[in-house]
């Protein structure tokens, strides 16, 4: 049983791409997504491969050291093996950016993304204070907060689709908690905290997921030959990201370290993760062209 959780909130500053490896009608390089709802995601082993990697890099370790493997774990066919004391769930999206006819960009979210992550938050014992309104957002409209920005004459335009504006406070209060809590903290991000309520909507399901589906950004990638400098023969494809300014969340839990040498509880396990507070990581693919890079909030303990 875990003994100690928190939350880790991701806000995606350069578009982000954990691959699914496989093709889709669409794109060759899809993003990793949920089975059911096809919500983007990053998938636990993913986001732990990235974790252990900042953890090397922080505390300036090699990988087979004896403090990466007290953490994460020993496993091969000779020798000593054990589980590792840290674990991670998937990183699901909560908040998704699209294109706004007024107020330049909205962040969309909808009651299913929203009560998924209060089902998270709840697991890792860090309960949500705000509530949501009764019922649901019919197929035309959108509900926002009480001082949208992105209103016009009555309706919210994304993309190409209209949905009549219903104004609710409790979208006040989900956005709020929201830029006091998930956004990370420091003057880079003060704008972003502040513009939060203004923009956030809260969308129809099928709505929310089809800008999911829809929305996001598809990157076209060709290798030239270098001395021709043409495009060589079969070497176009086209890769698929989620755009910057998402929003992501993941549970992030300890238990105490299980190699048998070192007495490290599970509180003292999540402090070793103390420097992912308003960092960066880099997730996914592109690394070198500038992709992935995301701002890290912890929330808990």
């Amino acid at each position: 049983m875990f003994k100690a959780r928190r939350l880790l909130f991701f806000y995606v500053e350069t578009p982000l791409h954990v691959g699914a490896g496989r093709a889709s009608a669409n794109v060759d390089l899809p993003i990793q997504r949920e089975r059911v709802t096809q919500y983007p995601m990053v998938q636990a082993s993913s986001l732990k491969g990235a974790l252990r990697a900042e953890y090397r890099h922080q505390y300036n370790l090699k990988d087979d050291s004896p403090e990466v493997e007290a953490v994460f774990g020993k496993t091969g066919s000779s020798g000593e093996n054990w589980a590792g004391a840290i674990s991670t769930g998937d990183s699901r999206i909560l908040l998704f950016p699209v294109r706004s006819l007024a107020g330049v960009f909205a962040w969309v979210t909808s009651l299913h993304a929203l009560e998924s992550f209060r089902r998270t938050a709840d697991l890792v014992g860090q309960p949500i204070p705000w509530t949501l309104p009764q019922g649901e957002p019919s197929a035309d409209s959108a509900w926002v907060g009480s001082k949208s920005q992105v209103v016009a004459q009555g309706k919210v335009v994304l993309e190409e689709f209209s949905f009549n504006a219903q104004p609710k406070n409790e979208v006040d209060a989900v956005a709020q908690w929201l830029a006091a809590n998930a956004l990370p903290q420091g003057g880079a991000f003060q704008y972003w905290r502040e513009a939060l309520p203004g923009r956030l909507c809260i969308l129809p399901e099928d709505a929310f997921r089809d800008f999911c589906l829809y929305g996001t950004e598809v990157q076209t990638h060709v290798r030239i030959d270098p001395d021709k400098k043409t495009v060589e023969d079969s070497a176009l494809w086209t890769a698929e990201s989620l755009p910057a300014d998402s929003l992501l969340y993941a549970p992030l839990m300890a238990m105490d370290v299980r190699n048998g040498k070192d007495q490290m509880d599970a509180d003292n396990v999540l402090k070793e993760f103390d420097f992912l507070q308003n960092g960066h990581v880099q997730l996914g693919g592109d690394e070198t062209t500038g992709q992935g890079w995301i701002a890290v909030k912890v929330y808990g303990g």
